[in-house]
């Protein structure tokens, strides 16, 4: 029986004394062993060290995934120091808020993203020092593995920045059993869940600066499979899946799109592919069936929030088969609680659409140095989702709507309000709305509605170049419309519904 891992801090040593010689990833022509990633995290955990971090120390990374980002997150969790990976296609003042709010004693980057991670430090108010991200020399020779640093199930891990609604990222702090937490009660519960062993061929491109890609990798190291770290391109996915016999991937909606639309997907050979595991925003369902014709496998859904720890709620293979449940999220994993709340904190009955509150064991400790939003979230033990739906009188979940301010583009959450905050600060803008509307390829695209200042002569395109300069690429509107005003409430609130409502009309959910 595989030894309990209850910490990213015991994860690679525990793995190494049953699979030391398999095969722990793959990333291009390189590849590790369980054994060699033990002990290289070991020799970081060390230098860390040496450094002198120590526990609830952060240790900031601007990296693509690769073998030594995921060598990082494990040195850093042996010296119990909590790993901060964050996107690599932000911006200088994306990056330098996080720098900012995350305090972090070292900075590592991708040698390419040096250049912007040293951009981004000049800009905030601290001064990490900056490492470059490089393969680790051979740790062979090194001495006997350090003592485990005394960290605990319920210590930080790790931490992700996710948008707010008051236009500025906030930090999301995970501890260990965000991890393991679920998988346990399974376990103790006899539900195998997708019957995920060893022997399985995982393929990650889902970024592991989103819960969703961190998750999925621990997981199946936790489980000794092999796994192969790439970068999303269709066309070289469409190659590694037959080459590599891939069994267990994991994608959000627009990435299942992109690899069905790929030249040539109709003539590759997905015979070893078991499961997918799709989620990160609502799927089309002509998209799930064109899907499930292709790759002829299991597929699972899943809906959760970084918050939640990942996964809270799954639509297992045989719920797809339903007619009736084409719509719903799935149904409470083991471990996990759901109610749907009225706006008084009332739980609603079956049927009745309010918001979804989750609890679970693997939920987040808090938003990182700010209480006031911490509590807002997480209240009574409950992680008030923002999002609008119900439950049926079988327990499945269905969303319906989007109580927050928000738009998922690719999977990625979008908040206007960073959005309109940058927009804002253009000299001739006076006034800003972005809202979210239907893409067949994205999900949602931002659209931006500016009101020009008085006299400007502003156009569309400005306003883009603009926001280009100062956001990721996933965050800039799809379009601009300029309008003379906004509509607003008699308290001054933009209503953002009248702006939705011609782009929206006659769909069945008002998220896509």
């Amino acid at each position: 029986m595989p030894e309990r891992i209850t910490t990213l801090a015991e994860l690679p040593g525990a793995v190494a004394r049953e699979h030391g010689q398999s095969t722990a990833l793959v990333c291009g022509d390189r590849s590790v062993t369980y054994a060699e990633l033990a002990a290289q995290s070991a020799r970081l955990a060390r230098a860390l060290e040496r450094r002198g971090l120590g526990r609830g120390d952060r240790l900031l990374v601007v990296a693509r995934d690769s073998i030594e980002s995921v060598q990082l997150l494990f040195g850093a969790a042996r010296a119990g120091v909590v790993f901060v990976p964050v996107n690599w296609r932000w911006t200088a003042d994306e990056l330098a808020h996080a720098i900012d709010d995350a305090e972090p004693r070292l900075v590592f980057a991708d040698p390419e993203l040096l250049g912007l991670a040293a951009a981004a430090i000049e800009q905030s108010g601290r001064a990490p020092e900056l490492v470059a991200l490089e393969p680790c020399a051979d740790a062979a020779d090194d001495a006997a593995e350090p003592e485990l640093a005394p960290v605990g199930r319920d210590d930080p891990a790790v931490q992700l920045y996710t948008s707010g609604t008051t236009g500025r990222p906030k930090g999301i702090v995970l501890a260990h059993r965000t991890f393991f937490a679920i998988p346990d009660v399974m376990t103790a519960e006899g539900d195998d869940w997708m019957g995920w062993s060893a022997a399985d061929v995982s393929l990650l491109f889902v970024p592991c600066f989103h819960i969703g890609g961190l998750w999925w990798l621990v997981r199946a190291l936790a489980l000794g499979s092999k796994n192969i770290v790439a970068r999303f391109d269709p066309a070289t996915l469409l190659e590694l899946i037959p080459r590599e016999r891939v069994t267990r991937t994991c994608m959000v909606p627009a990435m299942m799109q992109l690899l069905l639309d790929e030249p040539g997907c109709d003539a590759v050979d997905f015979s070893s592919l078991r499961s997918i595991l799709y989620g990160g925003s609502p799927i089309a369902p002509r998209l799930l069936e064109r899907a499930r014709r292709r790759f002829a496998c299991d597929f699972f859904q899943i809906y959760g929030l970084t918050e939640t720890g990942n996964m809270a709620v799954c639509l297992r293979p045989a719920d797809h088969e339903k007619p009736n449940l084409a719509l719903a999220a799935g149904r409470p994993l083991p471990g996990v609680e759901v109610r749907i709340l009225a706006p008084d904190g009332r739980e609603l009955p079956p049927g009745q659409v309010g918001e979804i509150a989750i609890r679970s064991a693997a939920q987040m400790l808090e938003y990182h140095r700010q209480p006031e939003a911490t509590a807002q979230t997480l209240v009574d033990g409950w992680i008030r989702t923002g999002d609008g739906g119900y439950q049926d009188a079988d327990g499945f979940v269905f969303v319906c709507d989007r109580l927050k301010d928000m738009l998922i583009c690719a999977g990625e959450n979008v908040y206007p309000a960073e959005i309109e905050r940058v927009l804002r600060a253009h000299a001739d803008v006076a006034d800003a709305a972005v809202i979210g509307v239907p893409d067949e390829r994205w999900g949602e695209a931002g659209l931006a509605f500016v009101v020009p200042r008085a006299g400007a002569r502003l156009t569309p395109r400005d306003v883009l170049r603009h926001a280009r300069a100062r956001l990721a690429p996933f965050k800039i509107p799809r379009a601009v419309e300029l309008v003379n005003e906004l509509p607003r409430t008699p308290s001054g609130k933009v209503r953002k519904a009248t702006l939705r409502e011609a782009y929206w009309r006659g769909r069945e959910r008002q998220v896509n």
